[in-house]
């Protein structure tokens, strides 16, 4: 009987040994990257102006990594190109974790193919690391147009096919998509308007010279609330819990235009996966904070954590998806 009972335990013990090893490998592999991100500064690179809700990210991710690692995280504000600028400099970048790049989803999901001249192999030149966040898209209504809901848009629209017009940040955002998905599933025809970024689009919708505007909840709340601007419906299939008053565009049946601004983390190609890991994780803990998660609804956003693997495909799904759209209704950017 001892003998059995000898190789048993042994056997347990041998057991017990790996186990401890496996668990002690990926701490002490953990250590090493934490010790080569502690090394030098971070750079988190906005390829938009200060003040939206890139810019937003960018530096709410610099301050959680400067007090993880004990060192300084700027954010770099490289503005230009639709974004190109900022993605140059990432690109160029060495894949070290310690330049990263805050980026919308159009630029990553939709420009590849609306962009004839696209300068960037999506999956050559970055490595995805996680979504930061998503802020739902909102259908809004200037006052004096007189439209308060869904079905008096649809019904004018109908009553008067091409009198109605609809502002966008430019040709093939995500913004003019949702506005098509739009036309299409409510049958109806609306005159899409074409501005050069969000701001200029905006002001005309309040001064009342575009009746409607497809914009991120983020960019449209501050007039939502003050009433400047009537919200007709948020393209989700919930409604955002930023602002559960605005019903889903669904609810009011208008189905299939599920369209969602989110916001990514990348860094440059050749940065190591165990950093790529690091950094997701350290971006899930500091958007679970508490104070964080306040400053993104006070932003009409919510945290959207993702595991690199998850955010890779999420990336090309959403891809292929926007490349058949623009390919049929034949979108080229100006």
């Amino acid at each position: 009987m001892r003998g059995p009972i000898t190789m048993q335990r042994r056997f347990s013990v041998s057991l017990l040994f790996a186990a401890l090893a496996a668990v002690a490998l990926p701490a002490s592999a953990q250590s090493d990257v934490h010790k080569q991100l502690a090394a030098e500064r971070f750079t988190i690179v906005s390829p938009f102006p200060p003040g939206g809700p890139v810019d937003t990210l960018a530096r709410m991710l610099s301050d959680g990594l400067a007090r993880r690692y004990g060192q300084a995280a700027v954010v770099d504000n490289q503005v230009g190109a639709a974004g190109n600028i900022g993605m140059e400099k990432v690109k160029r970048a060495k894949g070290d974790g310690h330049t990263l790049l805050v980026i919308p989803a159009g630029n990553v999901t939709i420009n590849p193919t609306l962009m004839p001249n696209f300068p960037f192999d999506m999956q050559k030149d970055f490595v995805p690391i996680t979504m930061l966040a998503k802020a739902p898209n909102v259908l809004v209504a200037s006052p004096a147009s007189g439209i308060k809901s869904v079905k008096e848009l649809v019904a004018q629209a109908k009553a008067k096919p091409g009198t109605l017009s609809y502002a966008s940040p430019g040709v093939g955002s995500g913004l003019h998509l949702a506005g098509e998905l739009f036309k299409q599933q409510a049958g109806i025809d609306l005159l899409h308007v074409p501005y050069k970024g969000t701001p200029p689009a905006l002001n005309d919708v309040l001064g009342g010279s575009v009746p409607l505007m497809f914009s991120n909840l983020p960019a449209t709340l501050p007039f939502i609330g003050n009433g400047k601007l009537v919200a007709l419906g948020v393209t989700e299939a919930v409604r955002s819990p930023a602002e559960p008053d605005i019903p889903t565009l669904a609810e009011q049946g208008i189905q299939g235009v599920a369209v969602t601004s989110w916001y990514g983390l990348m860094a440059p190609r050749g940065t190591p996966a165990a950093v790529v890991d690091q950094l997701a994780k350290d971006a899930s803990e500091i958007l679970a904070q508490p104070e964080v998660r306040e400053r993104l609804k006070a932003q009409g956003m919510t945290g959207a954590a993702m595991k690199p693997a998850e955010f890779t495909a999420h990336i090309r799904d959403e891809t292929a998806v926007w490349a058949r759209i623009v390919k049929a209704r034949n979108i080229v950017a100006e």
